[in-house]
């Protein structure tokens, strides 16, 4: 075989293996099946009662889900084993025994941190759709398969094994990409736990819109209006003030106007996140982002209303 023919056919592996621009990967396909696998519904549910059985009061999964933070704090723990383990398995590259000691604690370290990581994730899982939770489901048992591995690495180096140690530490790192890359299919693919009211200022028209007359709006009853093609919840109170706020919850998109009033709030009827009325601020998770908030005004009869 001459050398050009070896590079076509070196070429040739290469192609078959990349993703073909034309068409949806096997990756991917695997994953859309695993959303769709309806096999994975029993142990999901037992999980999801489970984690909404777990002794903690509003305020503590307020703080897991990452209230205080302002976005999902689950991402952010994650970050701490990444890194770790990712360090560990650049010094077992390294060769000579000085730096036996280091991968070891550097595993240790991701191990500890890996248990926040993973009861935050699961107090966020266990608010999400079906087929975002399918996935998830996968994403914890890669996830739970890298510490299992790490825990029988770190074993293995303690007890003198380093060559065990390093090969675990590598196949634990391996199930860590798996576990990342469907943590990613979650949040980009699937928009997991992201603000699902960010786009409200970019698709809502600017300028007053009429929303109807104060008498359409029953004192203390959520109505749901639109303000040019957005959805929005309208609350009239005793007093006259009328309330609007984007329909769709920031946490997973849910119709506000189908929740319930009560305090000068609104309850979510998915998930039970809760808005105050006035100016949109998540009381209550799991959302860690406010809702977008209309000014209102009385003109001509008329209730209007623009983007605050």
């Amino acid at each position: 075989m001459s050398y050009s023919q070896k590079l076509l056919a070196c070429a040739g592996a290469l192609r078959a293996v990349l993703p073909d621009p034309q068409r949806q990967g096997r990756l991917l396909t695997a994953i859309e099946r695993t959303e769709q696998d309806t096999r994975l519904d029993p142990p999901l549910q037992g999980i999801q009662r489970a984690v909404h059985a777990l002794p903690l009061s509003d305020e503590d999964r307020d703080v897991l889900h990452g209230h205080w933070l302002g976005h999902p704090v689950h991402p952010a723990l994650v970050q701490i084993p990444i890194g770790t383990w990712l360090s560990a398995a650049v010094l077992d590259l390294i060769p000579g025994k000085r730096r036996h000691y280091a991968p070891a604690l550097l595993i240790a370290t991701g191990l500890g941190a890996a248990v926040p990581a993973a009861v935050t994730g699961w107090i966020d899982w266990a608010e999400l759709r079906k087929p975002q939770m399918r996935v998830g489901l996968v994403h914890a048992l890669a996830n739970s398969t890298a510490v299992v591995l790490y825990t029988a690495s770190l074993g293995a180096r303690l007890r003198g094994r380093s060559v065990r140690g390093r090969a675990l530490g590598f196949a634990g790192l391996a199930a860590v990409g798996v576990g990342g890359a469907l943590g990613g299919h979650l949040a980009y693919r699937q928009a997991a736990a992201v603000n699902h009211a960010e786009d409200i200022p970019v698709r809502t028209e600017p300028g007053w819109h009429a929303l109807g007359a104060p008498s359409d709006f029953p004192v203390g009853k959520a109505v749901r209006r639109t303000v040019g093609e957005t959805p929005v919840l309208v609350v009239r109170e005793g007093g006259g003030a009328v309330h609007v706020l984007a329909d769709r919850c920031s946490h997973m998109a849910g119709p506000l106007s189908q929740g319930e009033i009560s305090d000068g709030c609104v309850r979510c009827p998915w998930h039970g996140s809760v808005f105050r009325l006035s100016d949109g601020w998540n009381v209550g998770g799991p959302a860690t982002s406010p809702q977008p908030v209309f000014e209102t005004r009385q003109a001509e009869g008329q209730v209007e209303a623009r983007l605050a």
